[in-house]
């Protein structure tokens, strides 16, 4: 799998290396860490010993990293921002572990080894968790320590057929050059939603702002249906019963939906999870399907109903099934040759915690390069 070349990464919250994939056009990872041993060990398979240190990111030390690079990946945990959390936000635990992420920051820029660039990328419940109040703080702190930065929102839609938005602050030690700068956020592709945000900072940390100026990704291509196989490893079909149980659990909007596309003919592929509404003051438990071409976001497997299910409907007959794991590493831009767990579930963990690798290498190409070549090249004497 390793194909790495060019300017040094530290790759912090690694998982299975997927930020990795996406940065190795431009970019070497010369440091990873991650503090679950099975992310740590799957990094290791896909990649080769040799960068990954397993362990709490709060255990490690400025002399735990190799050199100086020209660039920091933090994925951090979003369990804590996220609107499927409790969102305690960047004082919680596992959202938290940020702080310590910065801390080594702060201890490399003591030794004069700071990367002139940061990526942090989490969810988009970060612009919005504790009324903006985490966000506020992230930006303080990046401010504070010298680093100029913007925020954008990509949805790994515009690449593969699944949708996630996910938020990515980029920072630079340095004064980004003007070409990688918009004037305003409506010239800025995906600062829509953070614009708001940063008007609302104080006036120190609003004058470290900057509007990255990002071409829109290319259109996507494919569908969900493409990505399928015909007959999935070790994933069955579910019987016509299950079937029906399903189809039960959808309101009457979306079961005339599933109708009027089994009437028409031809064959369709929904994509469907399992969600509580409130309906009449009660909770109900309903099954909605999407048909749009695309998958729901993938989540960690931690029950039965955060496990996407295909629905397919083909020549007057409805199918359903369970996503295989390595159509779900397809939904993230992984190639086949990736290799994945045994286990369903530790892949699927392993992906659903994961970021899309085609968004990083979109990224990587019209932003971090650039930014990590203007933060090293050499210095016109005035």
């Amino acid at each position: 799998m390793q194909r790495d070349s060019g300017a040094a990464v530290f790759e912090f919250f690694a998982g299975g290396g997927m930020a990795r994939l996406g940065l190795s056009d431009a970019f070497e990872v010369t440091f990873a860490n991650d503090f679950e041993p099975a992310k740590a060990a799957h990094y290791d398979a896909a990649f080769g010993p040799g960068v990954m240190r397993c362990g709490d990111v709060a255990a490690l030390s400025a002399k735990d990293l190799p050199g100086k690079a020209a660039l920091a990946w933090a994925s951090f945990p979003c369990q804590d921002l996220s609107l499927a959390g409790a969102r305690g936000g960047l004082d919680a635990p596992r959202s938290g572990a940020f702080w310590s992420f910065w801390r080594l920051i702060e201890a490399l820029d003591a030794e004069g080894r700071a990367p002139p660039v940061i990526a942090l990328e989490n969810v988009v419940g970060l612009l919005t968790s504790r009324g903006g109040a985490d966000f506020a703080a992230l930006a303080a702190t990046l401010a504070g320590r010298g680093y100029w930065f913007g925020a954008l929102v990509l949805d790994a839609a515009a690449f593969v057929p699944q949708s996630r938005p996910r938020l990515f602050v980029v920072a630079s030690r340095v004064r980004p050059p003007t070409a990688l700068v918009a004037p305003t956020p409506e010239a800025a592709f995906g600062a829509g939603p953070v614009a708001a945000r940063i008007s609302a900072l104080p006036d120190t940390v609003r004058d470290r702002a900057v509007w990255w100026a990002t071409p829109a990704p290319p259109s996507r291509n494919t569908s969900l249906a493409d990505l399928l196989d015909d007959t999935p490893c070790g994933v069955c079909w579910n019987t016509p019963a299950k079937t029906q149980t399903l189809l039960a659990m959808m309101s009457p909007r979306q079961r005339a939906a599933v109708e009027a596309r089994r009437a028409a003919g031809g064959r369709h592929v929904g994509a469907l999870f399992r969600r509580v509404r409130v309906e009449d003051g009660r909770k109900v438990q309903r099954a909605e399907a999407r048909f749009d071409g695309l998958a729901g976001c993938l989540r960690t497997p931690a029950g039965g109903s955060s496990r996407q299910t295909l629905l397919v409907i083909e020549d007057g007959a409805i199918r359903s099934r369970l996503i295989s794991p390595r159509e779900a590493a397809r939904l993230m831009g992984l190639p086949d040759t990736y290799p994945l767990p045994a286990s369903q579930t530790a892949a699927l963990h392993l992906l659903g915690d994961g970021v899309a690798a085609p968004v990083v290498r979109w990224l990587a190409a019209h932003l971090l390069a650039p930014l990590a070549q203007a933060a090293t090249r050499p210095r016109r004497a005035a």
